[in-house]
C-alpha cells in the first residue's frame, strides 16, 4: 500500500513541479521559497529611486529658469527635451532592474522530497546551480535568526549540515523556519530508519 501511495504522490509531484527531476517513488513534501518581505524590499528601493528621479525631473523641467540660474547654464528647449528623454529612460531601466531582481530572488528555491533535498540557486539572470543532498547524509538541521527584523517578520536562515564532508547548505529569508526544521528533521529521521530497516532485511 505504501508503495502505491508513493507512486501516486510521485506522479502528482512530477506534474506540479516540472523543474524538478524526481526519481521513482520520490515526491515533494515541501517547496521552500524566500519570504515575500524580500520582494517588498526590492520594490521599496525601486520606489525610492523613482521618487528621487521624479522630484529631479519636476525641478528641472517645471522650474528650468531657477535651475539655470543656480547652475549658470541656460537650459534651452532642446536641452530640456534631452533631459526628459534621459529621465524616462532611467525610469524604464530602474523598473526593469526591479523585475530582474524579483525574478532572481524568486529563482531561489529548496525542494524537500521523501528522499532528497534539491536546492535551486539563482545568483543572476545567467548564473544558476543545483545542489542535491540525500536525506540520509544530513547530520544536522537548524535555523538562525540574527536580527530584530528576522524576529519581527518571522523569517530566518535554514541550515543543513552533511556527514563526512561537513558541508553546510543554507537557505536565507525563509518564512517560519522553526516549522520547516521540524518537518525536515522528521523526514531525515524517517529516511535513515528506512535505510536501516532495508539493510537489516
Amino acid at each position: 500500500m505504501k508503495k502505491e501511495l508513493a507512486s501516486i504522490r510521485s506522479a502528482k509531484s512530477a506534474k506540479q513541479y516540472t523543474d524538478v527531476d524526481l526519481e521513482k517513488d520520490e515526491y515533494v513534501v515541501l517547496c521552500l521559497e524566500r519570504s515575500r518581505i524580500g520582494i517588498i524590499g526590492i520594490w521599496c528601493c525601486v520606489g525610492v529611486i523613482i521618487l528621487v528621479l521624479c522630484l529631479t525631473l519636476i525641478a528641472v523641467i517645471g522650474n528650468g529658469e531657477t535651475i539655470a540660474a543656480l547652475s549658470y547654464i541656460k537650459l534651452n528647449e532642446q536641452m530640456l527635451h534631452g533631459l526628459r528623454v534621459l529621465m524616462f529612460a532611467l525610469f524604464a531601466l530602474i523598473i526593469a532592474a526591479g523585475f530582474i531582481g524579483q525574478y532572481i530572488y524568486n529563482g531561489n528555491k529548496m525542494y524537500i522530497t521523501n528522499m532528497r533535498v534539491i536546492q535551486k540557486i539563482r545568483n543572476s539572470l545567467f548564473s544558476n546551480s543545483t545542489n542535491i543532498i540525500d536525506l540520509k547524509r544530513i547530520e544536522d538541521v537548524s535555523y538562525k535568526q540574527v536580527s530584530l527584523t528576522d524576529h519581527l517578520f518571522r523569517f530566518g536562515t535554514l541550515r543543513l549540515s552533511t556527514v563526512g564532508e561537513e558541508t553546510t547548505y543554507t537557505f536565507p529569508m525563509l518564512d517560519t523556519p522553526r516549522d520547516e526544521v521540524k518537518t525536515i528533521s522528521h523526514l531525515v529521521h524517517e529516511r535513515k530508519n528506512s535505510k536501516k530497516s532495508t539493510a537489516e532485511e
